[in-house]
């Protein structure tokens, strides 16, 4: 079974962040937002009928930029090798995301709100909501088989859960390592025997200084007649 294009991932919410001047803000040492930076992720995704696909992922940074979109305010701007670009600002309140565009708009698309990828204070307890979907959940036998087109926006809960954690990663081992973890679920029919059944959306993410993030697991099981879910894994394997 294939996956979705990762370029629906709540890489949304793990490509984010800043506005202001062209040095890098002193808030982002968990989330690099100055020009230059380069990140290339291994990207593992495991089906429930046990089938494997292996990809790989870039995030560049590219600076400040104006955009019209936010009414000439200065953001920073990150764009992913699938296709999408992402604004994000970032200061005392944390580091956000406000705004994106996909390769077939012509313009960035504002964040009807700000959409933090990581809410300061930076310790453990800190909570926050962001939207997300089923990016890996499918339908077996039913059209549209994607459940993210029949539930495109779903309210995930995330808290910071460690603040010096060690991650050993491809690209190396990062020590003082801040771990975030995000819970949500989606009402589904699941088949005739469960009926209606709350499908848990679960994502872990290791944010390090000076580097941002490392590591991401997403888990969307289904155990289920009628739906299909998997894992998919983003671990740096370099970066600079």
């Amino acid at each position: 079974m294939r996956m979705r294009p990762l370029t629906a991932l709540r890489l949304a919410a793990i490509v984010t962040m800043l506005a202001g001047c062209d040095q890098p803000p002193s808030h982002d040492a968990l989330f690099p937002l100055a020009a230059g930076h380069r990140w290339t992720y291994r990207v593992l995704t495991r089906a429930d009928d046990g089938s494997i696909e292996r990809e790989s992922l870039t995030l560049r940074t590219l600076g400040t930029e104006s955009p019209a979109a936010l009414g000439g305010r200065a953001a920073w701007r990150r764009r992913s090798d699938s296709g999408v670009d992402y604004w994000l600002r970032a200061d005392a309140v944390g580091i956000y995301r406000v705004a994106s565009k996909n390769d077939l708009e012509a313009d960035a698309r504002p964040d009807p709100a700000p959409r933090f990828v990581l809410k300061a204070p930076y310790a453990v307890g800190t909570q926050w909501q962001a939207t997300t979907t089923a990016y890996l959940l499918t339908r077996r036998n039913a059209f549209p088989r994607e459940i993210r087109h029949t539930h495109p926006s779903v309210t995930m809960s995330y808290q910071i859960e460690a603040v010096d954690v060690p991650v050993d990663t491809a690209a190396g081992l990062f020590t003082h390592c801040l771990r975030v973890r995000g819970t949500a679920s989606v009402h589904l029919y699941a088949d005739p025997a469960s009926g209606w059944r709350d499908l848990p959306l679960t994502t872990i993410e290791w944010y390090c200084p000076g580097v941002g993030l490392v590591r991401l697991e997403r888990s969307e099981p289904a155990a289920s007649a009628f739906l299909s879910g998997g894992t998919r894994t983003l671990e740096l394997e370099a970066w600079e």
